[in-house]
Order: C-alpha cells, then structure tokens, then sequence
C-alpha cells in the first residue's frame, strides 16, 4: 500500500516501519527458514523474486505491510537498520467488496525475540492503525494448528474461533470492532506514536540515506 510507505509507528520495544527495498535480503534470508516457510504457509522464492514481492506489495492497494525494528537497537545510528529487524507484520484486505474486513498476519522471525511479548505490542500497534487509518471494523487470523503461541495471543485480544480445517490445519479466528472493542483497543495510556519515516530515520540515524 502507498498509504504508509513514509509511515512510522513507535510503540514501547519496537519500531514499524514500510517494508523497503534495503530490508529484502534479511527477509529473504529468514525466509529461507524451514520453519517460517511452515508457520507462514509459505514457498521459498530467489531474491530476485523477493524483490519484486516487494515491489509489488508496496503497490498493491490490498497488502499493508510494516517491518518490526527493536527501537532501541534502532536508536544506535551505528546499528544498520537490516541489524535492527526482528520481523515483519501485515494487514490483508482479502475481500473486494468488504473493504472493513482485514486479515492480520505477524511474523516474529528472529528466535531471540519470540515470548517476550513483541508480538503482543506489535498486534495491537497494527490493529489500531487498521481502524484508525484503514477503516477496518473486523479482523481475521488464520493460523496453523501448529502454532499455539500465536493462537494462544489473538484469543487474549478476544478474538473467537469461526471455522477449523482438519485439510488445511488451520484456524480462522475472527473479532469485530464494535465500540466496546475500539474503546478497549485505543483506550489507556498513549502506547504508540505516529510519526514521518523519512524525516525521523534522517534525525536520528543521520548517517543513512532513506530510500
């Protein structure tokens, strides 16, 4: 989507940020993984393809994707942003005639940083920005059986189960945003500023042109 590709998000831990062409080779490289191939139903692609997935997700208007950053290692100039990714999150607007419904789909690649509650923040920090700036009313997962971390997370944000696939091990789970839901979400305490990419990675990790 173009409508975050000069879009920062800053939450407590982690930095969100479009997904750009200096962040491939690293998600390239995660993808590589057997185990996120699986987590992620995924095929492994050449980096040249990786490229143009890329290319092609910034251009769709269906596909909004953010890279996670560990804000503090992204805070040392000295770190290269590649250094500083952990994952990346997306929202899928899955239905053409239903523009309030978005699929959400996180990816915590980097093993270090699963069970520490980076895909807690991250899911809320995606889903705000999904109804505050996406105009979505409804979210969806669909989650491998496998995967009970992450089944486990989207049920402590009141998601509900609405279909299972002994074919497919899969989970689909769904939540509607009715106003009890969007007070809950974006009520409390300020957890997530949004900010210029651009002009934010030009102050503080000076040393880096932005593409």
């Amino acid at each position: 989507m173009r409508i975050n590709e000069n879009t920062l998000l800053e939450g407590k831990h982690v930095v969100l940020v479009p997904y750009n062409p200096e962040h491939v080779p690293r998600y390239h490289q995660w993808m590589g993984s057997a185990e996120l191939q699986k987590l992620t139903a995924s095929e492994p692609l050449t980096l040249e393809q990786e490229y143009e997935m890329q290319k092609s997700w910034r251009e769709d208007d269906d596909k909004c994707t953010f890279i996670i950053l560990d804000k503090h290692r992204w805070a040392d100039p000295s770190v290269p942003e590649q250094d500083c990714m952990l994952g990346d999150v997306n929202i899928f607007l899955t239905d053409p005639e239903d523009t309030s419904l978005g699929e959400v789909e996180i990816m915590i690649a980097e093993p270090s940083y699963r069970g520490r509650g980076f895909g807690k923040e991250v899911t809320r920090m995606i889903m705000c920005y999904g109804v505050t700036k996406l105009g979505i009313s409804k979210f969806e997962a669909k989650i491998g059986l496998e995967n009970k971390v992450s089944i486990a997370m989207f049920k402590k944000f009141h998601f509900q189960e609405v279909s299972l696939s002994e074919v497919f091990q899969q989970i689909t789970l769904q939540l509607t945003i009715d106003e009890a839901q969007k007070k809950w979400l974006l009520g409390g305490k300020k957890f997530m500023e949004e900010k210029e990419y651009k002009k934010t990675k030009t102050n503080i990790r000076q040393e880096e042109s932005c593409p």
